[in-house]
């Protein structure tokens, strides 16, 4: 006979996979860019923005909360703590919310305020902390004063998901392109938070015998691209100032020998991308999206050059509702990154080629 405490994680398994089968998959939306598509190169976004959560992170979370409950690390009445910028808190919000157990999200106190309110909306509280390398000590310690269970995406994240398939991103974004008149792919983008997308990605790409190649998307000031080259797990930086992405320290998820490339893009170009992108789709994006874009573009326009053609295919990470205050504020804009530097210049003519 089933426990008490089995019982509980069997229906709490259920519950989630239950909110799974009532949800759809996302879309690949294909970019009008003619100055590409007319040279046999198309752009696609895979637009995680229209998950029950609002962004990438919904996949993350349920993932995590599963291997957690398959683990036997969540009980009845527990607290889940998890650090997080904002997504990934908002997510797992939602998924503690479904099965019963209070969340409470470490986050600096710069996170959006979108973002605080939707965790809020979904039962979870909030810890704030001042800088961003202080969260991950904040929230073991406050789940082991608790006596509940730190989620640590940052460690969990690249093992959480069946990168093999069950329906994961990746294996959603080749069904999606079946029949397209590139369906392999010359390059997928990603930025990385915790490293897990890229994992996910970078792994499926090598187990289904695909040549696409897999590019990181990440934003100046992030450590992953020094990281990337130099293997250095001791390296510091100042960290992201693209929020979602990028981090101060490496973390246990970033598999950096799955990634074939790096671009490291400037704040303002992040942000420029992120408002012509809303131009193009009729509707607002995150930043983090803004830095996936000019990745693309930058790739896109080396493809065009070379007289290559093939697809490329990246991530609309969020909406840019969550970043009304925010990064969707020009005067915020201004106040937070000052004027243009150079290298934003030169990575924003790569912008021009989309218009």
């Amino acid at each position: 006979m089933m426990s008490t405490e089995s019982a509980w994680v069997s229906r709490a398994i259920a519950q989630i996979e239950a909110d799974y089968c009532r949800s759809a998959d996302t879309h690949l939306l294909s970019l009008p860019l003619p100055a590409f598509n007319e040279m046999g190169i198309d752009l696609y976004l895979k637009d995680e923005s229209t998950h029950p959560t609002g962004s990438l992170k919904h996949r993350l979370a349920r993932s995590l909360f599963l291997y957690a409950l398959c683990n036997g690390w969540l009980r009845k009445g527990m607290t889940v703590v998890e650090a997080s910028s904002g997504s990934t808190a908002v997510s797992e919000a939602y998924f503690a919310r479904l099965i019963g157990l209070p969340f409470i999200a470490v986050m600096t106190r710069n996170t959006s305020q979108e973002k605080i309110d939707q965790v809020r909306f979904y039962g979870g509280d909030c810890h704030f902390v001042d800088q961003a390398a202080e969260v991950y000590a904040a929230a073991q310690t406050l789940a082991k004063t608790l006596n509940g269970h730190y989620m640590d995406q940052f460690t969990y994240a690249e093992r959480a998901t069946d990168w093999r398939g069950n329906n994961n991103i990746a294996q959603s974004i080749f069904a999606q392109l079946a029949k397209e008149r590139h369906p392999e792919p010359r390059w997928i983008v990603v930025g990385a938070g915790t490293g897990g997308t890229s994992a996910t990605i970078g792994r499926y790409l090598r187990y289904q015998h695909f040549s696409t190649q897999l590019c990181l998307a990440d934003p100046e000031g992030s450590v992953f691209a020094g990281y990337w080259q130099d293997r250095d797990p001791a390296l510091i930086t100042m960290g992201s100032r693209i929020e979602g992405i990028g981090r101060p320290a490496t973390v246990a998820s970033f598999m950096p020998d799955l990634i074939d490339r790096v671009e490291v893009v400037p704040n303002q170009a992040s942000i420029a991308a992120m408002r012509l992108l809303g131009e193009i789709l009729g509707r607002r994006v995150g930043p983090s999206t803004g830095t996936n874009f000019v990745a693309m573009l930058k790739l896109a326009t080396e493809m065009r050059e070379a007289g290559q053609q093939g697809s490329l295919v990246s991530l609309l990470c969020d909406s840019g509702d969550r970043y009304l205050h925010t990064y969707q504020n020009p005067a915020w804009v201004d106040q937070t990154f000052g004027h243009c530097d150079s290298a934003a210049v030169a990575q924003m003519s790569c912008l021009q080629c989309a218009q």
